[in-house]
């Protein structure tokens, strides 16, 4: 059974009174905009917003949110912002800070536009929202007040469940401060049930400097904020949030969940939401940071594939099981085969399970008319695309042996763009090819007299044929290849260098019948002298 639909089997279990309701199940998810948002957040994304089309598919009403947190202080300068311009809006909320472009409304918007555009080309439909508007909207409010008049019990609940101690007068609020505008350096002192006096402590944080400046301000609509594990319950309570996962990091015993259902049953009286606890999406086996501009944005690897193989790398695997997404690897010609694979299953109706993953990868209004066509490979795409002699369309009606459809066309035209951008900015030097035209390459000149008689061989066989077909010779350089050779390398390494310069290359037989004949016997002819 795909994932989704056995998470949603547990859904329909454990929130069977919410269903029956009639009212719409909420899930949330969340961003913050501190940088290029990498694309680690896409995995919540595609969780939440593949569970959503699930119960829409199975007639439970649903409403997926997804908040742009810009109301976090900033707190990490990325990489690739000027540290002069913008290290003096460290410790302000992002909400507050000038756009790098000076076109979007500020900080957090200019970055989080990027995002939403990655999450409408990857289908999924969240109803955005944002933090600030939540809290200026007084919408948290009462969660403030009784956060606020419950701190004892909630610095109780840290210290059992993680260990961690919070000094006596500690208060889960950080004032903004209405001298400098900063959040991120405000310690709250004491809170009357009306005004929060605070100060502006210059060596509260490592990462920003405050004022200094002391006062007295209410603590709602906006004039202040709850820390994460405190404001996380809070959302679920104020949003009534119905399912949210997140990470598996926050949900191990005595991390931020934990401390979060704590809070939001004892403290709040809400029923935590249902958790979907994933694995990560890792580029390189590493997770990325947007606040400190680590890792490769959610932007720059959705542009490298067409939605529905970029929805395959988000809900492929198991939401239990970490993304290793390698672009400058083989992750994309990998990716290409596994769904090539998928769709035989899927129009051989072999698969039930492979079908329903098929089906699900592809957008949702495009789910009913998903047409069967002819796949070449992708990485025989990418050899084809940097062989300017070639007609890539006639090489692949080839391949294929009957006239292209218009649908296999435009697959041929998708396959080939996204190869040229992919070789262009990631792929190794493994993939990148340039057929030796003009000259023998040097290391030709170093093959041993049993790799020559090899070459002369498929030489003379070269010459019988009046056109190559790319399954016959194959089968033919395995046969002289088992006559003579114990490692098939000694003998396809000096094939590919003797055409390409280098010891590898895309599947043998098809690689020779589709360069030009004459020019084949001429170099095999010079290479096995």
């Amino acid at each position: 059974m795909f994932w989704g639909d056995a998470i949603v089997d547990k859904i329909e279990k454990n929130l069977k009174d919410r269903i029956e309701s009639g009212k719409p199940l909420i899930i949330r998810d969340e961003k913050t905009a501190s940088g290029r948002i990498h694309i680690g957040s896409m995995r919540g994304v595609a969780v939440h917003g593949t569970i959503s089309e699930i119960l829409t598919q199975r007639g439970i009403k649903n409403k997926f949110l997804y908040e742009i947190n810009d109301f976090d202080p900033m707190d990490g300068l990325p990489v690739y912002l000027d540290e002069k311009e913008y290290g003096k809006y460290m410790g302000q909320p992002l909400y507050t800070i000038p756009s790098p472009d000076g076109k979007a409304k500020n900080f957090a918007e200019y970055f989080a536009a990027e995002f939403m555009e990655v999450i409408e080309k990857s289908g999924f439909t969240p109803e955005y929202y944002r933090a600030s508007e939540l809290y200026k909207s007084g919408k948290m409010n009462d969660a403030i007040a009784t956060t606020l008049s419950h701190a004892q019990e909630i610095r109780e609940i840290y210290k059992k469940i993680s260990g961690s101690v919070k000094p006596d007068d500690w208060l889960p609020l950080s004032v903004v401060c209405e001298n400098c505008g900063k959040i991120g350096t405000t310690k709250t002192i004491s809170f009357d049930g009306k005004e929060v006096e605070y100060v502006c402590d210059p060596e509260y944080v490592k990462w920003a400097k405050g004022c200094g400046h002391k006062g007295r301000v209410s603590p709602f609509d906006g004039n202040a904020k709850l820390p994460w594990k405190v404001e996380w319950p809070a959302k679920f309570k104020v949003l009534e949030v119905d399912i949210e996962g997140s990470g598996k990091d926050h949900s191990t015993k005595g991390g931020s969940r934990d401390i979060a259902n704590h809070i939001s049953k004892e403290i709040l009286g809400y029923k935590p939401p249902f958790d979907i606890p994933y694995e990560f999406f890792l580029i390189g086996g590493k997770k990325m940071s947007s606040s400190k501009g680590e890792g490769s944005s959610a932007k720059e690897i959705s542009d490298l594939l067409p939605p529905e193989l970029f929805r395959l790398a988000l809900i492929g695997k198991n939401y239990k099981q970490a993304i290793n997404f390698e672009p400058d690897g083989d992750t994309i010609p990998i990716l290409y085969d596994t769904y090539d694979r998928i769709a035989d299953m899927y129009f051989d109706k072999t698969n039930d399970d492979n079908a329903r993953l098929f089906s699900l990868i592809h957008l949702p209004n495009e789910r009913e008319g998903i047409k069967k066509r002819y796949f070449s490979r992708f990485s025989l795409m990418s050899f084809l695309v940097q062989m300017p002699h070639m007609d890539i369309e006639n090489e692949v009606e080839n391949m294929k042996g009957e006239s292209l459809t218009d649908d296999d066309k435009k697959e041929i035209s998708s396959r080939a763009k996204y190869s040229k951008n992919w070789l262009e900015i990631y792929a190794p030097e493994k993939y990148k090819y340039e057929l030796q035209k003009d000259n023998v390459p040097e290391q030709a000149l170093g093959f041993s007299d049993k790799q020559k008689k090899g070459l002369r061989e498929i030489f003379e066989y070269v010459k019988t044929q009046k056109k190559l077909d790319g399954l016959e010779l194959h089968t033919k350089i395995h046969e002289i290849r088992k006559e003579s050779f114990e490692d098939p390398k000694e003998l396809f390494s000096a094939i590919y260098i003797s055409f390409l310069g280098k010891d590898s290359g895309p599947k043998i037989g098809w690689f020779l019948s589709v360069l030009d004949k004459d020019f084949i016997e001429k170099r095999l002819e010079e290479v096995a002298k």
